[in-house]
Formats: structure tokens, sequence, C-alpha cells
């Protein structure tokens, strides 16, 4: 009699099963490079695959994705500068048009080779061939100077590059610059560094900057809501030069004037004081005569005329 057998089960793996869908819409290819990178964090692979799934012009700032993400801001500017070191983000810096520094940043889902960490072992990686340097040999050896004394006269040394001075800081004038306006500004200005470090100016930039803030309280902008326009929403990222943020928003944000108030009605000038020609009494009338009383016994008729 034939004996049955039974195949044995298979073992079950211990490590991950894949069940995959295709997908047809809404999703964004990855490269392995990126999930599977050997030095990054977890936190900047998954921030990394969420940047390359948004649309062109979503703003990834600091703030932006902390407010989306349970992350706190540290962590998430920690995963940013790793994805900006291995060549996953590039930062830039970009003066507009009106004066205002923005950072660009762009996404690359595929980074350039010298960022690029090696494959991981047993995955093929195609390898880009790099053609050596070619060397480009004289034809001639150079003939030295003293050869050639009028040329060794001739020669010209190059002067180093004039330093750049900053550009000046342009804020606006206040009408009438009374002193003690000048001096609330200045002190406005000097205690800046209290709320951010970064606002700690030198004397000259509060010298230049103090108009701009008196054309603001002259405006009957007070010192608290100045101070705020100054120091709210700064940039995350270093400032190369505050006091150059500062009289742009001083120029910007300058509020509209207060309302036009008409001047008070001046009060009716008091009838002028005159001596009556009959009694040499003072009397209140627009031009010389006689008082009230003189003019009713005048007006009177006397014995020969009845």
């Amino acid at each position: 009699m034939d004996t049955q057998q039974i195949s044995a089960p298979s073992r079950a793996s211990s490590g991950v099963v894949h069940d995959n869908s295709r997908h047809t819409s809404r999703f964004t290819v990855v490269g392995n490079h990126l999930t599977q990178h050997r030095e990054l964090s977890l936190t900047a692979i998954g921030l990394a695959a969420h940047i390359q799934s948004l649309p062109a012009g979503v703003g990834i700032g600091i703030k932006d994705l902390a407010d989306r993400f349970p992350e706190g801001e540290a962590r998430i500017a920690a995963a940013l500068r790793e994805l900006e070191a291995h060549g996953y983000l590039r930062r830039t810096r970009t003066r507009l048009a009106n004066g205002r520094i923005v950072t660009r940043t762009v996404s690359c889902n595929q980074p350039s080779d010298h960022r690029r960490t090696d494959a991981l072992p047993g995955r093929d990686c195609p390898q880009r061939t790099v053609r050596p340097p070619t060397l480009v040999r004289p034809c001639s050896e150079p003939e030295p100077d003293d050869a050639h004394p009028a040329r060794s006269r001739t020669r010209t040394h190059t002067k180093p590059a004039p330093r750049r001075e900053p550009a000046p800081l342009l804020v606006p004038k206040p009408a009438f610059p009374a002193a003690s306006l000048l001096r609330t500004a200045t002190d406005l200005l000097a205690g800046l560094h209290h709320q951010d470090p970064r606002l700690l100016l030198s004397a000259q930039d509060v010298e230049a900057l103090a108009p701009g803030v008196a054309a603001w309280l002259e405006r009957e902008a007070g010192p608290a809501a100045v101070q705020h326009a100054l120091t709210a929403d700064l940039p995350p990222e270093g400032m190369r030069r505050p006091a150059g943020l500062l009289a742009h928003r001083l120029t910007a944000r300058l509020p509209s004037p207060p309302p036009f108030q008409a001047p008070a009605d001046t009060p009716p000038r008091p009838i002028p004081l005159q001596n009556c020609e009959g009694c040499d009494r003072a009397f209140r009338a627009a031009g010389p005569g006689e008082c009230s009383d003189c003019q009713t016994d005048s007006s009177r008729p006397t014995v020969q005329q009845l």
C-alpha cells in the first residue's frame, strides 16, 4: 500500500512581508538611495519624502513644518540641515526688488554624485565613468622678466578690490523732528536687543534709524506698536545686517498720517469800549457815539418843543 506523503509547511519568515498595490494616482516616486540612506536619520528621511510629495510653491519653513507635524522646531531644523548636507536640499538667500531678503529652497530627488552615499550591499547601482582631467602643457617655457627689462618696468601690479561699503539706511523723516521725539526713538532702538539678541545695533545704526522711528511716533503710533512692528516675525536664519531689515520695515510699514482735525473756532472778539460824547461814560459799541441813556434823553421832547 502506497504511503501518502505530506509536504512540510514552509518556515515563516521573520522579516517584513509586503502587500503592495499598484498606484495609479496621488503617488510620489522616491529613490531607495533616500529611503535606505545609511547616514540620514529617520526624521530626515521622512521629512525628505514629505517635501518631495508637495507641489511647487508650498512653504517648507521650520514654522510651517512644526505646525504640520508633532516634532518640534529643533528636530525639524536638524533634519533640514542633514538633508542640505547630503544634497537633498539647496537653500539660497535672494534679495527681492523691494529690498527684502528671502530664502529659496530647492528639493532634489536625485542629489549630485559627490553628495550621494554608496549604494546598499547586494544592489546593483550603475557607476558613472569619470574621465581623468586633461593636462595642458605650454608650448614653450615662459621667459623670465630679467631678459626683458622693459617688460618688467611696464608690469602693473593688481590692486586689491576696494572694500564695498554698506548701502546707506534710508528711512522716513518726521515733519517736525522735536528733540524729545528723537530721544524716545533712540531709547526704543537701543532696547530692541532685549526682545531679540540679534538686534543689538551700533551707535551709528541707531542714529541713522532714529528719524524713521520718530516718523512713526509722530503719526500717533505708540512705542509698543513700533517695537512690535520691528521685532515680530523675524526670519529664523541669521540676519546679515539687522539694521537694513529694520530700515526696510520702517519704510514699508509706515502707518498713514492721523486724520485731519480742523482747528477749533476762535471766540468772537469783545465789542470795544467807547466814551459817551454826552456824559463821558464808558460803554461798548462798534464805533464812537452816545450811550443808550444819552440817546434816550435826547429823544425826549422838551417844554419848548411842546
